[in-house]
């Protein structure tokens, strides 16, 4: 296999830079030749759903620690898990990454992934944040919360995602459509905590009280708040955090005049969903991707992801950025996340049931 050309489409994220001396004469040994071939094998290449700034500056980090250079191929999650399942051992990628419990148990289910195993990264990332089987690593969380205007709405209106289906949110409630993975996932949760017909009556509710068809995604959630469309959104936290931090004056403007809610904290916690990492289970290069899950899970990458991207770190030793922490602790789902991949296809038919497009 010519390894050059199956590199040549991956997106480089960090170089890898050597210093050989006396590699360029023609004094050079064959076994200096050999040992210069196997420095410049030092690589770790990634499939990644994940198109984030934040990523690719903890690959040029890693690489400048290590040497091993990082190859990334961004995607779709879906034609990631099938082009590896079409690659099989021919794969050159060692790593998939991607958000969402539901996706990363389809990519254990069809087979693409290995175990883990490392005790730094067991030191890195509590047992609730990893696959039962350590096929996949957690890297960090996004709650699935209510965000609301503050010039019209008051913390103490709000309890719950099933209290927005009452009659006092009729008009005023604003979400992303029924294909977005986040909502899918956030059903899959109610179907598995409170079953089917509790879920299927949510759903409607939550159609009857919409302030508008679904439209947009996270942000446009946000931005038809400040403009009056809506009271209230069903929204991911990292999005809020990324419009108060953005360099657009409008956007940081939204943010200003957003509260962000916790629901469900005196019943079964605020829906929490994933972002993980796997072994590819045809990786050429399992030692260094594992030394790359290793950083990535460790307190220094986490922190910067957290910073950055406004997500939870997994790690409990990582510090959480000020406005992570402005929103205060909250309580959490306690489901496997596995469970959201089990419930998915249930969810889609239960939002084309209830109309919610």
């Amino acid at each position: 296999m010519n390894l050059s050309k199956l590199l040549k489409p991956f997106i480089t994220t960090a170089a890898l830079t050597l210093t050989l001396a006396g590699c360029g004469g023609e004094n050079t040994s064959e076994g200096e030749k050999d040992t210069a071939s196997k420095k410049e094998e030092q690589v770790v290449n990634v499939y990644t759903a994940r198109h984030y700034e934040a990523d690719e500056q903890v690959y040029k980090d890693f690489s400048e620690e290590t040497g091993i250079k990082v190859n990334v191929v961004k995607g779709e999650a879906e034609e990631l898990i099938e082009r590896l399942k079409r690659e099989g051992e021919s794969t050159e990628a060692d790593l998939f990454i991607t958000v969402d419990g539901g996706v990363l148990a389809h990519a254990k289910d069809n087979d693409i992934l290995q175990p883990v195993e490392s005790d730094v990264i067991s030191e890195n990332v509590p047992e609730s944040m990893r696959d039962k089987e350590n096929k996949w690593i957690g890297m960090s969380t996004r709650a699935r919360v209510i965000v609301y205007a503050k010039d019209r709405v008051t913390p103490d209106l709000l309890s719950t995602y099933e209290d927005l289906t009452s009659e006092k949110w009729k008009g005023k409630v604003l979400a992303r459509s029924s294909t977005s993975l986040y909502n899918q996932s956030l059903l899959a949760s109610f179907i598995e905590l409170n079953g089917e017909e509790a879920a299927e009556e949510w759903s409607a509710g939550i159609v009857k009280n919409f302030a508008r068809q679904p439209d947009g995604g996270d942000r446009d959630q946000a931005k038809a708040i400040a403009a009056g469309t809506g009271d209230i959104g069903i929204m991911n936290s990292y999005y809020v955090g990324l419009l108060a931090n953005s360099s657009d004056p409008e956007e940081v403007k939204v943010a200003e005049g957003l509260g962000v809610f916790f629901p469900n904290q005196e019943t079964n916690g605020t829906h929490v969903n994933i972002s993980g990492i796997g072994l590819t289970k045809h990786s050429k290069n399992p030692e260094n991707a594992t030394k790359l899950i290793e950083y990535m899970t460790g307190k220094e990458a986490q922190e910067y992801l957290s910073a950055n991207n406004y997500e939870f770190p997994v790690n409990p030793e990582a510090e959480k950025p000020e406005i992570l922490k402005s929103w205060g602790d909250f309580n959490m789902q306690e489901l496997d996340f596995d469970t959201l991949g089990k419930h998915n296809q249930k969810a889609i038919e239960i939002f084309n049931k209830t109309g919610w497009k």
